[in-house]
């Protein structure tokens, strides 16, 4: 059985580049990889079937940023002049993938160097004689163990490894391109795809925390959680500090229910200078569970300042000064997470549950009340919370003499 988790904003953690120069692109290369278009079956056949002296030859994916419709015969009329004016139509080939993305291979090169050469130069000519910027992926056969075919999905993937770094980029295919098409699929749901991309970067980079961090959490969503513990340790050992990887294991140990263990790897994150959202959030959590309130709230309160948009942190510290009996405190706190997220049933409730300890607002905290249970209409706490309003409302209600007879 998989095990879920009680909040999308409680989960595994995959690692970002904190380089503010470096952005994903809008749209992936890659993505072309899982349609299995004509044109990149066209381009596959025609290398399979080619005759390549030497069995050796470079791929590279070419993106004209954006040329207009009115401009697309041209752009393919001058990629044509620029592949005839630096390589050799006998030692090379290419098609058109789409709109805007091309693929070439070429090969009878001196050396790797001398082809890298080519292609900047290709690069320049392009960017000059249709005044934008060229994006340029790159990949070589034989490399590692990858097929003729696999090259020209390194390419590709290269492509969109060099689109991180701007639309005039020009990136050689490596692990972290494998890493980038990981990721891609990991966000598209594909996680088997994206676990076999993990595993054959690491093929690559051995000791790519990134990747083992990548491959770990592909395994704990999928819910082979002693094989994501295992990625886990393995780059801690790589690096005991890295605090993402630490998180990680500490949301495991949550899954399985010692929350000591979790609390106890989740608390050596806190010599870090550097707070992460996600770890003060679990850490706020687990120690509710161990009823270590003012610990909870200190993670909590820095939570909220990394992310004041996260309504969950104002509902838990809600719950806390519920439970304290600080009735005012936890109004404030669930009145905040309603304004980020009106349909939090449990911010509702509590916040109703708060007027009505206060004595104050109570056709507010029926209405509050009431929105919970439409919201989660078996939740019996919730509907015992209402039952009290109702009746401090129909007792308020009632004349000076009836309520001295319920009081005798």
């Amino acid at each position: 059985m998989t095990l879920k988790f009680s909040s999308k904003e409680i989960n595994f953690l995959k690692t970002d580049s904190d380089d503010s120069k470096i952005r994903p692109p809008k749209t992936f290369f890659g993505d072309l990889l899982l349609k299995k278009t004509d044109e990149l079956n066209t381009f596959e056949k025609r290398l399979s079937e080619t005759k390549i002296p030497g069995g050796k030859f470079f791929i590279a994916v070419i993106q004209i940023s954006s040329p207009p419709d009115s401009i697309l015969e041209t752009t393919k009329d001058t990629f044509e002049a620029a592949f005839n004016s630096f390589l050799d139509h006998k030692k090379g080939f290419w098609e058109n993938l789409g709109k805007d993305l091309f693929a070439l291979a070429f090969w009878g090169y001196k050396n790797e160097k001398k082809a890298c050469q080519l292609i900047v130069s290709l690069k320049d000519n392009l960017s000059k004689e249709l005044k934008t910027d060229i994006l340029i992926g790159v990949a070589n056969f034989p490399f590692h163990d990858f097929s003729k075919s696999q090259t020209l999905a390194n390419a590709i993937k290269a492509a969109d490894h060099a689109a991180f770094f701007g639309p005039y980029s020009m990136v050689p295919f490596d692990a972290t391109s494998l890493n980038i098409s990981g990721d891609r699929l990991y966000q598209l749901d594909k996680c088997e795809m994206a676990t076999k991309e993990y595993q054959k970067g690491l093929e690559i980079e051995p000791d790519n925390i990134n990747l083992i961090n990548s491959l770990g959490v592909c395994f704990g969503v999928m819910g082979k959680l002693t094989m994501a513990k295992l990625e886990f340790e393995k780059a801690m050992k790589i690096n005991p500090d890295e605090l993402i990887v630490i998180y990680n294991i500490g949301l495991l140990y949550q899954i399985e229910g010692d929350i000591d263990k979790a609390i106890l790897y989740l608390q050596k994150t806190q010599d870090s200078d550097l707070s992460v959202f996600e770890v003060e959030l679990l850490l706020g959590n687990l120690l509710i569970k161990k009823k270590h309130h003012n610990q909870a709230l200190t993670h909590l309160e820095k939570a909220s300042l990394i992310n004041p948009n996260s309504g969950l942190t104002f509902r838990m510290k809600g719950e806390i000064y519920l439970e304290e009996n600080l009735p005012e405190k936890a109004g404030l706190e669930f009145n905040t997470a309603i304004k980020l997220n009106p349909s939090d049933a449990v911010s509702l409730s509590g916040y109703a549950k708060s007027l009505e300890l206060l004595g104050r607002n109570l056709t507010i905290a029926l209405t509050l009340a009431q929105k919970s249970i439409a919201i989660e209409p078996d939740n019996k706490q919730y509907k015992k919370r209402l039952k009290t309003i109702q009746k401090k409302i129909k007792d308020a209600c009632l004349p000076p003499q009836e309520k001295s007879k319920q009081h005798r």
